[in-house]
């Protein structure tokens, strides 16, 4: 060491002393660790109305297909398949496939037969989602509100379609990358919104999504204590395991009061008393329309 000055030497112990806090220890070392911060903050929207009163629920196998089924096919599959409600695809500017048959006549002959219905709507996806086939998206900026006109939008499907109030209908969110905590914000104020909107209409409120990015930030939303949360979940994990268990990914807390469906196949091809559909498969203990 060479030699300091005095002056020099007491600035350079102040030096020290601030590079090591004081405590002997530096600053950097003793400075607390960064606190990492929610993927989900905590979101309520007013919500007076409240969930309408519930009325009927299916638990049993379930199907969804892309375009609602000839009358023709439901009876053959009425008697011979398994299944006891089906999805039907009744909103939203981004469905898959038309839906020519799909009128209230089509919906009273179809309950006459017994069968019980999940409405889907499908409209703005995720920000963060492959624009390929549904290139319309949230606005994070706007997401509550987008989410309460979508909303509106189904109430008034479900009412042309003959569906009485109290009957739900369910949004679906396509899968899309975790990658962004702002999309899956995005996604659950666009969620809270559409809920809200549908219990000030009359009807229940349900979400559909993967079960890796949709229903897990819908999960985060709730254990953040976010509101108005959707009154049923459709969760869709291929796993071939049809139960509503969440597949070690949803906890058992969360919607655990017949609130559930588990679409756990995907586009199969089944025959019934010579009918054939493809379909996607499902476990449902949910709410379904009447």
């Amino acid at each position: 060491m060479r030699y300091l000055r005095p002056a020099a030497l007491l600035a350079a112990s102040l030096v020290l002393l601030l590079a090591t806090d004081g405590t002997g220890e530096s600053a950097e070392a003793s400075a607390p660790a960064a606190v990492a911060l929610p993927r989900i903050r905590a979101v309520k929207l007013p919500d007076r109305a409240g969930p309408p009163k519930r009325r009927d629920t299916w638990t049993g196998p379930a199907f969804d297909a892309c375009t609602a089924p000839t009358l023709d096919t439901l009876r053959a599959w009425r008697g011979a398949s398994p299944y006891g409600a089906l999805g039907i695809y009744v909103s939203g500017s981004q469905r898959g496939c038309a839906q020519p048959r799909l009128t209230a006549d089509w919906v009273r002959q179809a309950r006459a037969m017994g069968w019980r219905f999940l409405p889907v709507h499908v409209g703005l996806q995720a920000p963060c989602a492959d624009p390929t086939h549904k290139p319309k998206r949230i606005d994070p900026a706007n997401a509550a509100r987008q989410g309460r006109d979508e909303a509106g939008e189904a109430a008034r499907a479900l009412r042309s379609l003959g569906f009485a109030q109290g009957s739900p209908v369910y949004l679906d969110i396509e899968s899309y990358p975790m990658r962004d905590p702002a999309c899956g914000q995005a996604v659950v104020e666009f969620t809270l919104g559409w809920t809200q909107a549908l219990h000030s209409a009359g009807y229940r409120s349900g979400f559909y999504s993967s079960l890796d990015s949709g229903i897990a930030d819908l999960a985060a939303a709730a254990r953040a204590d976010s509101s108005p949360l959707p009154d049923a979940l459709w969760y869709a994990r291929w796993d071939d395991h049809p139960d509503t268990n969440g597949s070690g990914r949803l906890d058992p807390d969360l919607w655990p009061l017949h609130q559930r469906i588990h679409q756990y196949r995907g586009n199969t091809e089944e025959t019934y008393a010579g009918a054939t559909l493809t379909i996607d498969r499902n476990q449902a203990d949910a709410p379904t329309a009447d």
